[in-house]
């Protein structure tokens, strides 16, 4: 792992219109999408990852939900892991920052659950 720190612009490392939460025919640029070809490989090669989400403002929901807490929920990341190592910023829709930090401590608070079953 590189001791250093990639940033990912969402607009122009992935797509103008990010939208939904699967890879299928009629979704591209879906969060998942996002997850499995730009944040899982980041996250693995390097320290720590920034995700720049400006140049667009209407992310959805699934999108973020599969994109950021599909990393705990999918991918083995843990949460404590992932607030040392990811930030994500969008200079001029605050609530997406909110709405990602949400949908973050909701994938923590799902695996928990699940470990404890």
């Amino acid at each position: 792992m590189k001791e250093d720190t990639v940033n990912i612009s969402v607009v122009k490392d992935f797509g103008e219109r990010p939208y939904g939460r699967y890879m299928d025919i009629n979704t591209k640029l879906s969060g998942e999408e996002f997850r499995k070809k730009l944040l899982v490989p980041n996250l693995k090669e390097h320290k720590f990852v920034h995700v720049d989400l400006d140049g667009y403002n209407r992310y959805g929901r699934s999108f973020l939900d599969e994109a950021f807490g599909g990393l705990i929920r999918d991918e083995g990341f843990s949460w404590s892991d992932l607030s040392a190592r990811l930030t994500y910023s969008h200079s001029l829709v605050k609530s997406i920052e909110n709405l990602i930090s949400d949908r973050l401590q909701a994938a923590r608070i799902s695996v928990e659950e699940a470990g404890q079953k």
